[in-house]
């Protein structure tokens, strides 16, 4: 039965369930890998509930009995059916404080207690109950694994892979040679990856197992699992359909890209696999087109921030520069700038490293370091192409930073991204680089910090009160939540039960004027620039965060997140 067996040969003694004699004679009856407590439960001396009450109770965990208990569908959609099977867990139910309530048949394994929470990524409660009720529970809430593909498989339909149509029913494809099975699980995976918005589709060989986890809305979320058997054909079917990968390379990195059409929408997925100790690790990466639509008020702008914001874009020339670190949606931000500026009246060219989205009307040059094709060559090449506005993917070194200077200067609106914490350390970062201070005071025109925030789920979002911590972490007192609309999410089927849906930013928005240009002249330092910026009426990452959790668009402990590194 369990690893502990003399654990809970102690409890039941203790709760007077059994005799030491009769334990005695259930370690002498034993047969095979059979356990002294399940002798007892054979005997009859015992039942399954007494064990697993007193375990309960030992573990100070309630027991319940799920033969007793209807779980209504919502709830059992809480967790999914591959995490249910896999940690033999069942929902429950929703407590008070808005935790999962979920069952478990091994209250005194508390390292799988710890994964499970680990998994779910919210508050749980744990109550305990017998693995034949447990058993029972997840075959009639989820079916059989088997039922699992059958259902998936159904909801797929067809979707088209590159130039061939796949028909998951049936797993052919034209040119099919029997890898049929390998070619529906590649499939399903990725369409199960659209299907819950994730950005990123991340395959990982462990030692006994392959991990395949989805980023949703940041937050990297476990789901089903492939035999570890499986993986060498998993990866070598996705390498084969990017065209370009060698199934035959596991030794190197290598990148590629595969094209997918869902329905009537094109996906792309940016490939990278590198090879690790247990086999090659893979991270796709979804790359939607429809998300090129996006304007600045889905970007999280409040109306006086994109006001400042729709002007500077509109600018005849300078720099305008959006930092961040990697993952705070700086590339969004500028395709949207893009998006809103481009008009039949201005040239735009782009050099990026690489081209995510191929965007209509805009020239869009791939870097190519093996041929020549650096930032500082396109960016040479592209001057040439009389533009009026250029994208430049990110600065990353002074000849790139001197040649975007020297663009902004001679009459082109330019904009580009670094890796900076917040607005005003920008100017630091290009002077470190080898900028002289005299021309970042006269190309910059403004600076944007960004972070990405989870966003309240529209379908769930119910009234919440700050806790003490949470007023106390965004620097507030109570006097100022009065007229505040606070609000979190209480779960659904539309979020998954995670209680939040899409992302947003928070923002910096610093706007160099002639103060600051001397300032950056005189060598100040961030802090010096920073203190003239909160002058001019600058607000933090902090302060726009607190905005967005006063008016119900995110939360606090979102905000609270994403802001740690803010310095005031």
């Amino acid at each position: 039965m369990a690893s502990n067996d003399d654990y809970i040969l102690e409890i039941l003694q203790e709760n007077s369930l059994v005799t030491g004699q009769q334990v005695e004679d259930a370690l002498q009856t034993r047969k095979g890998s059979e356990s002294a407590v399940d002798v007892l439960i054979r005997q009859g001396l015992l039942t399954q509930e007494e064990v697993y009450r007193a375990m309960a109770s030992n573990a100070a965990m309630d027991f319940i009995n799920l033969e007793h208990v209807s779980i209504p569908d919502e709830v059992a959609h809480i967790i999914t059916a591959d995490i249910a099977r896999r940690y033999r867990v069942v929902p429950v139910g929703v407590n008070d404080l808005g935790g999962i309530i979920v069952a478990v048949d091994n209250p005194l394994n508390f390292n799988s207690l710890d994964a499970i929470q680990a998994v779910l990524q919210r508050e749980v409660e744990f109550v305990c109950t017998t693995p034949d009720a447990l058993s029972t529970a997840l075959v009639k809430l989820y079916g059989t694994a088997q039922d699992a593909v059958e259902r998936m498989e159904e909801a797929m339909g067809k979707i088209l892979i590159g130039n061939d149509e796949v028909d998951v029913s049936t797993g052919s494809a034209e040119g099919d040679t029997g890898e049929a099975p390998i070619i529906k699980l590649a499939t399903m995976m990725l369409l199960e990856a659209y299907n819950m918005r994730a950005s990123d589709i991340h395959i990982e060989p462990m030692e006994k197992h392959l991990r395949v986890r989805f980023r949703v809305d940041g937050v990297l979320i476990e789901t089903q699992q492939p035999p570890k058997k499986l993986a060498a054909a998993i990866i070598s079917r996705l390498k084969i359909m990017t065209n370009t990968m060698s199934i035959a390379e596991k030794r190197l990195p290598q990148d590629g890209r595969i094209q997918v059409k869902m329905g009537k929408k094109q996906i792309d997925l940016r490939v990278s696999i590198i090879p690790t100790t247990h086999g090659e690790s893979v991270v796709m990466r979804i790359l939607d087109k429809s998300a090129l639509s996006l304007g600045l008020p889905q970007l999280g702008f409040l109306s006086d921030d994109q006001e400042l914001f729709e002007k500077l874009i509109t600018l005849p020339d300078g720099i305008l520069l959006v930092t961040g670190p990697t993952g705070s949606g700086k590339t969004t931000t500028l395709y949207a700038c893009l998006n809103t500026i481009n008009k039949p009246d201005k040239k735009l060219i782009t050099v990026e490293d690489p081209v995510e989205y191929q965007m209509a009307g805009i020239n869009q040059v791939q870097v190519n370091a093996d041929v020549g094709m650096t930032f500082p060559a396109a960016l040479r090449a592209m001057l040439r192409q009389a533009p009026n506005i250029i994208m430049i993917g990110e600065i990353r070194d002074a000849e790139t930073a001197n040649i975007a200077i020297n663009a902004a200067l001679t009459g082109h609106l330019v904009f580009s991204t670094l890796h900076t914490n917040d607005a005003p350390s920008a100017v630091a970062r290009l002077v470190d680089i080898g900028v002289q201070p005299f021309l970042v005071s006269s190309a910059v025109r403004a600076m944007v910090a960004q972070r990405l925030v989870r966003k309240i789920c529209p379908n769930c979002k119910a009234p919440y009160e700050l806790t003490d911590a949470e007023v106390s972490g965004l620097g507030l007192d109570r006097s100022q939540l009065y007229e505040a609309t606070i609000l979190h999410g209480a779960g659904c089927e539309a979020c998954k039960h995670r209680g939040y849906k899409g992302r947003a930013g928070i923002f910096e928005i610093f706007v160099v004027d002639d103060e600051v240009r001397h300032m950056v002249n005189n060598k100040s330092t961030t802090v010096e620039l920073r203190k003239r910026a909160r002058e001019m009426g600058m607000r933090t990452l902090r302060e726009d965060g607190i905005r967005k959790v006063l008016g119900g668009m995110t939360t606090a402990d979102e905000v609270i997140s994403a802001t740690m590194s803010d310095a005031e």
